[in-house]
């Protein structure tokens, strides 16, 4: 598979996020997978990047022409979008992939994992999507969403539309098995 992979700009600030980070690019590799990204080389996009490059995997990056200077582009994969706005590169990272992986990261990686996983609400896309709670990086989104299904905001089927684990691992595996809900483009008014 080609899996997408939202992730950091930053490593934040434990050494588990990089080292995390790197031995689920390891394991991509090794079980066959190729990685699609944002095409940086700072952070953690660059940590994975590196992790999958230097394990001899194949690595495609999609980068907004604005972003693509020479403190950010990652020069070594082995192919390189350039786009022209931020809502392109979402796009061609979608087209391009056929299951997602958030790691930790900030306001872009929480707005790309959102995004993607509305679409699959909508059924826009059917393709599997992981979160890789380490350190528990994800538990409060996780509560977040739990919250907005008692409160009936998300239906509880399509909590479904997310599988979460601790470990790259676990995560890969669940997420090659794991079967979307069914979801319907358009919902009645008076549907509950």
């Amino acid at each position: 598979m080609r899996i997408c992979v939202f992730c950091g700009s930053q490593s934040g600030g434990s050494d588990v996020y990089r080292q995390e980070t790197a031995e689920l690019g390891r394991l991509l590799v090794q079980q066959g997978h190729s990685l699609v990204y944002g095409g940086g080389r700072v952070g953690l996009m660059g940590v994975i990047a590196d992790a999958v490059l230097e394990a001899g995997g194949e690595v495609t990056g999609v980068i907004p022409e604005q972003l693509a200077t020479e403190e950010l582009l990652h020069t070594g994969v082995t192919a390189m979008h350039r786009v022209g706005s931020m809502h392109e590169r979402k796009a061609q990272m979608e087209q391009l992939s056929d299951a997602f992986i958030a790691l930790p990261g900030g306001y872009g990686t929480l707005e790309e994992l959102l995004e993607i996983i509305t679409w699959a609400q909508l059924g826009i896309h059917r393709k599997n999507i992981g979160l890789l709670n380490m350190s528990g990086y994800f538990d409060g989104l996780i509560q977040l969403i739990e919250h907005a299904i008692d409160e009936k905001f998300i239906r509880p089927q399509h909590r479904e539309l997310l599988v979460a684990a601790e470990t790259p691992a676990e995560l890969l595996s669940r997420l090659v098995t794991h079967e979307l809900p069914q979801t319907r483009k358009w919902f009645r008014a008076d549907e509950t």
